[in-house]
């Protein structure tokens, strides 16, 4: 049931926190899965090419960035859940959506495991819609969580760096299952990933659903969403200032009004759409390093297959260590300048798998990868949580488009590569002068040197996009103001605002926000 605590000061207990930290541990560990193993999977247990195995990715990519526009608006809409939470009420019903797909995506199909690939593709595209669609509910609901459970700048970090904390905690469990499948399997003598290793995968599969169902279960019974104000409440909220100490103490200030932000309001923010594009590269940075990793370590580095577990697993224990410092750095340095480093590691990184021949070199390179991308995305999603402030109203349309240009960017950038591949086209016509060889795990010489390539240029040219755009917000701090002046409040009365383009009168025009016209005059984003 939801807490009926005020929607002033909001804060959590130790217990709470942590409840709510695991309430994405199931997506966290699907998610390892899916971006890490995917293509290798596809590619080299199921033998799709690499267009294929890039277009299966691109059709759960394009599906996750469609959903999550659509679930944050509803979630916003939804209101209450039928008792239960507008917002648990969504990270239920995308629970449920996660677990009764997964497994079928990473176990090969079923009676159809002999027929042409284009069969098999139809086969899992509605596995991964179903898939993508849960993830996005369970992900936007919990995400929108945050600014409504706390009120607190510092505790919003707090929050999202357990959050990230279990994420990466997810991750390592992942890797660590898939070492002991893959690494430490007596019964195999072949080094290299092949249809031999379908049964893997699918175990793995089943146990990340089984724990993560368990974890879903903990953060149901142990979070206690709040109450939210009536949507016929006016657009006008009392609402007391909430200010920080040296200390970390929340001291009250005196009530200010605020109007309420809808979507149109923040489609007119240039803010929203600077911190969209810093959100959407920290996950190209992340996901795009995490997609190709296994693929580097095997065809250019040649290293044996349990290496495609044990550097990721370097990668995110490093996140997982350097995320206990992100709320005492963020408070020391700010979110930019936090943002600022976080993305240097990761460019050191990338200078680093640069090197030709870099052998075992790579658990340094790992390491680097695993402090940067925890820095960028623990601050990426402190920033967000900043943009919305106390708008949460429209909190889960928010985090939904920042979701949106996430997976659709990340969609189309794997299937570029994966359409540039030197080994892309059926014929192999591409691999010139040296032919390919279909047996080796390595296609050939331009196929050892690709993977190498994608692992430095893309994440560098996304993290210098980072820190260009970063650079143009360096002069206002985040957030958007929506406190209503005496002034405001006299000009709305005299003159009401008409939507851009109306010709019909004012009392057909859509404010910005639910309006009670008999309390308090129009005010809106257009005021």
């Amino acid at each position: 049931m939801p807490d009926p605590q005020g929607y002033g000061h909001r804060s959590l207990p130790l217990s709470r926190r942590f409840t709510y930290g695991v309430g994405h541990v199931l997506n966290d560990l699907c998610a390892s899965m899916w971006f890490s193993y995917l293509l290798v999977y596809f590619h080299k247990v199921v033998n799709f090419s690499n267009v294929l195995a890039g277009q299966l990715l691109m059709v759960g990519q394009v599906s996750d960035a469609l959903c999550t526009p659509f679930v944050g608006y509803e979630s916003d809409r939804t209101s209450s859940g039928c008792g239960y939470g507008r917002r648990k009420i969504w990270h239920l019903v995308g629970s449920v959506c996660v677990a009764c797909s997964f497994p079928f995506i990473f176990n090969l199909c079923i009676t159809c495991s002999n027929s042409p690939d284009w069969a098999q593709f139809i086969y899992y595209a509605p596995f991964v819609v179903i898939f993508q669609f849960g993830w996005a509910s369970t992900q936007i609901s919990h995400l929108a969580l945050i600014p409504d459970l706390v009120s607190s700048p510092s505790q919003r970090v707090e929050l999202n760096a357990i959050r990230y904390g279990f994420t990466v905690l997810a991750n390592v469990t992942v890797y660590a299952i898939a070492w002991l499948l893959l690494g430490l399997e007596h019964r195999s003598n072949h080094h290299d990933l092949s249809p031999a290793d379908a049964d893997e995968f699918r175990d793995l599969a089943f146990i990340v659903v089984g724990i993560g169902l368990l974890f879903s279960f903990i953060f149901h019974m142990g979070t206690k969403e709040p109450l939210r104000p009536s949507r016929a409440d006016s657009i006008i909220e009392e609402q007391p200032t909430i200010q920080e100490d040296e200390e970390s103490e929340p001291i009250l200030k005196k009530k200010k009004r605020r109007r309420k932000m809808t979507w149109k309001c923040w489609l007119k923010e240039g803010q929203f759409y600077q911190v969209a594009v810093l959100y959407m590269c920290t996950r190209l940075m992340v996901n795009m390093t995490q997609v190709y990793m296994p693929l580097y370590l095997t065809d250019t580095l040649k290293l044996d297959k349990e290496y495609i577990a044990t550097i990721p697993l370097v990668t995110y224990l490093s996140g997982f260590l350097s995320s206990f410092a992100m709320k005492a750095v963020n408070k020391f340095m700010g979110r930019k300048m936090t943002f600022f480093l976080g993305v240097l590691c990761v460019l050191f990184a990338c200078d680093w798998m640069w090197v030709k021949d870099i052998g075992l070199q790579v658990y340094g390179a790992a390491v680097l990868l695993g402090i940067g991308g925890s820095t960028v995305l623990v601050t990426s999603l402190s920033m967000t949580a900043d943009l919305i402030g106390e708008n949460l109203e429209s909190g889960a349309f928010v985090y939904g488009a920042m979701s949106f240009t996430d997976k659709l960017s990340n969609g189309l950038a794997v299937t570029l590569v994966q359409t540039l591949h030197p080994c892309s086209d059926v014929n192999n016509a591409i691999c010139t002068p040296d032919p390919c060889d279909p047996v080796s795990s390595v296609c050939c010489s331009q196929c050892e040197a690709y993977y190498q390539q994608v692992m430095v240029y893309v994440p560098g040219c996304v993290g210098i996009l980072a820190l260009l755009t970063l650079a143009t917000m360096i002069h206002k701090p985040i957030g958007i103001k929506t406190e209503v002046t005496e002034r405001e409040m006299d000009n709305s009365a005299d003159h009401p605002p008409v939507e851009y383009g109306a010709t019909d009168s004012v009392e057909n025009s859509e404010p910005c926000g639910d309006v009670d016209s008999t309390d308090v005059p129009h005010i809106t984003c257009d005021t």
